[in-house]
């Protein structure tokens, strides 16, 4: 079965879908796509074969299933369109501007029993999935405490050029929400539930009411410990970077960079390993983890009539946690539980 994909939006975010669509050897054709900029749709079918839509109503009329990839503020109306004529839906992150709109989007979309899949995209990554199992080995003993660090140059401007990001009314707010609700998912994929919660924020930039410093303090359910920064800086030659450590009682895990790694561990009395690459996924195969395509796991689950993860649930669950820490920084830093 070939599966007739649509876009509505055709930024950088469409564009990697497009490409890891192509790299996923699914049967998939290129349905109708449709932007407000009529250029950059252009753009996007010239290089993928997707046919220019004058409306969001052709796309969904042309598509087995369609990608959601516009401002956040549009999610909500456009999954909704989607769900309504029983489409698939790949919903890009954040779910909604706010925990609300968020709340309904996806209790919407369960009640439709549609396949869907939102962009948490790094619940595939290689690199996370192999110190998860490093960190659940019980060798490593008692996970102890956490520290994440995410830093990518304010994404108004260097490749990413999209100035929606900077208004609060279609991005809800800043680094947190739009760009670090992947850490918020990986803290929890990775040592595990959070109970609690405490922020503070920052706004370097001027622009209203979008953050560009957010630290957190979290309490985890099983007792440890972790804090996460995300800054957005002027730095153009940094995009996006992380940096991961996790103490366990007889093991340190080190994360660089979010895929393909390196990823580094220690133990008592002995040396560190260090693994990237192709290591990398070799460590994950020994140890059985999958390191599949999220987009073809998406088309799959389209074709099969099966459940695709990560969900809208999985992410309604990121935002409640953001949610908390945005409600912590408004109160300068009073502990919210989740």
């Amino acid at each position: 079965m070939t599966v007739r994909v649509g876009f509505l939006g055709a930024g950088l975010i469409a564009t990697f879908h497009s490409k890891m669509l192509k790299g996923s050897g699914e049967d998939v054709a290129w349905a109708g796509v449709h932007d407000p900029d009529p250029d950059r749709a252009k753009a996007f079918a010239a290089v993928s074969g997707a046919t220019v839509c004058a409306t969001e109503d052709e796309v969904l009329d042309s598509c087995d299933a369609v990608y959601v990839c516009t401002w956040t503020s549009e999610h909500p109306r456009l999954v909704s369109a989607a769900v309504q004529r029983g489409r698939p839906v790949f919903c890009e992150k954040p779910l909604a501007v706010d925990l609300a709109a968020a709340e309904a989007l996806t209790a919407e979309v369960v009640a439709s029993g549609v396949v869907n899949q939102c962009g948490l995209v790094l619940r595939r990554s290689p690199a996370f999935n192999l110190a998860k199992a490093l960190r659940e080995d019980p060798a490593a003993g008692r996970t102890m405490a956490v520290v994440f660090r995410d830093d990518q140059y304010i994404p108004t401007q260097g490749q990413y050029a999209s100035t929606w990001r900077g208004d609060r009314t279609k991005a809800g707010a800043g680094t947190l929400i739009e760009h670090s609700i992947h850490d918020i998912d990986m803290l929890e994929h990775v040592v595990g539930p959070v109970a609690e919660i405490s922020a503070r924020s920052a706004n370097h930039h001027g622009l209203d009411g979008i953050e560009d410093v957010m630290t957190a303090s979290l309490a985890f359910a099983d007792g440890a410990l972790g804090t996460l920064t995300s800054v957005w800086h002027d730095v153009l030659s940094r995009p996006s970077l992380r940096r991961v450590e996790i103490f366990c009682g007889s093991r340190w895990i080190a994360i660089e960079d979010d895929w393909f790694g390196p990823v580094t561990w220690q133990d008592p009395g002995g040396p560190a390993t260090t693994v990237s690459g192709e290591t990398l996924l070799a460590a994950c195969a020994e140890r059985g983890i999958a390191t599949p395509n999220p987009d073809g796991d998406f088309i799959r689950a389209v074709r099969d009539g099966t459940p695709a993860h990560p969900d809208v649930t999985v992410a309604l669950r990121a935002h409640r946690i953001v949610d908390a820490a945005y409600r912590s920084a408004a109160s300068g830093g009073t502990p919210v539980s989740v």
